[in-house]
């Protein structure tokens, strides 16, 4: 007669089975952590906390952060290579890729000479968004136009029309202002000489008198 298999071994069976059909986990030495930073760190917008990328890359928190300390002994140049035209750079508590100070004026000539004449009606309102409520950040434009606005910000970054003014330190996020190259296409002197808002903006009065009815 063959015998009924025990309660244990369907147990052990079942977790077997589950255990084999998970991902396999991904190694966390030093070389294959970092280059998994790597390619998150070219796809983010705001700098990352530490945990932010240990849980993006499913790798413990000193991992990454050995990973990040020698990347940014790489891409400066400590380690034996190249100095990079990019570094890796510690903001508000988070991490991101920036270019080098030192090639400002080669990437923002190339961007320009890239970019269209005329900005989309997107890139306008956005601008004025960050125009009358700077310092402002990418979320708070995005909560007042009920849009993502992040490859529009981008535009605006690239076309020199407005900076990054700080990083919130305690939430990472980079406040936007507008820049001097901005008066100049304006033809103002001054953020002061911007039209008031107020009276083109609908008071509700119409609404009321409608309910009043």
């Amino acid at each position: 007669m063959t015998d009924e298999p025990t309660e244990q071994t369907m147990r052990e069976t079942d977790a077997a089975a589950s255990e084999s059909s998970e991902a396999p986990a991904r190694p966390h030495d030093v070389v294959s952590v970092a280059r998994r930073l790597e390619a998150i760190l070219l796809v983010i917008e705001e700098p990352q906390s530490l945990v932010s990328l240990a849980a993006a890359v499913s790798a413990p928190v000193p991992a990454v952060r050995q990973a990040i300390e020698g990347l940014v002994e790489d891409y400066d140049g400590l380690a034996g290579g190249p100095r990079r035209g990019f570094e890796l750079r510690e903001v508000g508590g988070g991490w991101r890729l920036y270019v080098r100070e030192e090639h400002d004026d080669v990437v923002s000539e190339f961007v320009n000479t890239q970019a269209p004449s005329r900005l989309s009606q997107a890139a306008l309102e956005t601008l004025a968004v960050i125009a009358y409520k700077q310092p402002v950040s990418r979320s708070q434009v995005a909560s007042i136009r009920a849009v993502n606005v992040d490859s529009v910000v981008r535009t605006l970054l690239a076309r020199g029309l407005i900076t990054e003014v700080f990083t919130d330190a305690e939430t990472g996020a980079i406040n936007y202002g507008t820049t001097d190259a901005l008066l100049v296409n304006l033809g103002i002197n001054s953020l002061d000489e911007l039209p008031h808002i107020s009276p083109l903006l609908d008071d509700g009065a119409d609404g009321f008198d409608e309910v009043g009815r």
